[in-house]
């Protein structure tokens, strides 16, 4: 019974290692919030400038666990489990005392919240989870996989419930998707506004009309995003062509107008009133 229960905690181990790591992979490669590192752990417990080597450290040693785990079946990945979730639970029993307005950072930016009862409770649970795995027997967490049958279902399903009732993050996910801020506050890297613009055809249609393909000017209002460049008109007079890229959804839209040396259209296809706010 308890070989069987055991067994049945290794996908759920091998899940939440490989989540972590992407989590926190993700979280230092978009840096969605400047000194979004600075409240979470265990980057705060570095110098800032080694909190990013210290993330990644952290991602890419859950990645070797798990991987070790999948694809070897000797006790000392077993052992290194064990030990890296004591010692997490031992790190954020430290950051409550020290730092109590910090989050965990075990899933990334999404563990902002400081860390709580919840989220030591899920580190001495995944601690248990990791020693049951010494009961099971020396194989690949690949063949024990393979091998599983309905009878360890029951196991799997109550190892997930009870890590995501100790999972603050649910909250947190949950209160992102409904409260998500608005286009014109949301980050948007100018280069992918630039790839839009590039594959629409209202850019391959007008290309011609370009003397330069590099922008000489761009600038962001609310939710547009907006590229001048210099261009010529039907009549061979110099003008600004001014792209303008709407920066929400999975097709948006993309405006074109021509204005002349003295700042007024001369053509134009429905370009947006220009907005008094830029960044």
């Amino acid at each position: 019974m308890l070989t069987t229960i055991a067994a049945g905690q290794l996908p759920v181990l091998l899940l939440l290692l490989a989540a972590g790591t992407v989590a926190k992979v993700w979280t230092v490669v978009r840096e969605a919030e400047p000194g979004m590192l600075s409240r979470l752990g265990p980057a705060v417990l570095v110098p800032e400038r080694w909190r990013k080597h210290m993330m990644l450290v952290c991602a890419f040693g859950e990645l070797f666990l798990a991987c070790g785990l999948l694809v070897s079946g000797r006790p000392f990945f077993r052992w290194a489990v064990i030990a890296f979730f004591a010692v997490s639970t031992y790190v954020l029993w430290e950051l409550r005392r020290r730092r109590p307005d910090v989050g965990c950072g075990c899933f990334g930016e999404v563990s902002a919240v400081p860390v709580g009862r919840r989220s030591l409770g899920r580190t001495m649970v995944l601690t248990a989870m990791s020693a049951g795995l010494l009961l099971t027997p020396e194989i690949s967490g690949w063949e024990a996989i393979a091998g599983m049958t309905w009878t360890h279902l029951p196991s799997v399903i109550a190892g997930l419930l009870v890590l995501a009732a100790l999972s603050p993050e649910i909250e947190e996910a949950v209160a992102r998707l409904r409260y998500r801020a608005p286009c014109e506050q949301r980050r948007f890297d100018p280069a992918t506004a630039l790839g839009r613009l590039r594959s629409s055809t209202v850019w391959r249609s007008h290309t011609g009309r370009l003397t330069s393909t590099e922008p000489v000017d761009s600038w962001r209002e609310l939710c547009w995003r907006f590229f001048v460049y210099s261009g010529q008109s039907h009549m061979g007079e110099p003008v600004d062509v001014v792209f303008a890229v709407y920066l929400s959804g999975r097709h948006p839209a993309v405006r074109v107008a021509m204005v002349g040396s003295d700042g007024r259209p001369v053509e134009t296809t429905s370009l947006p009133e220009s907005l008094p706010v830029s960044a």
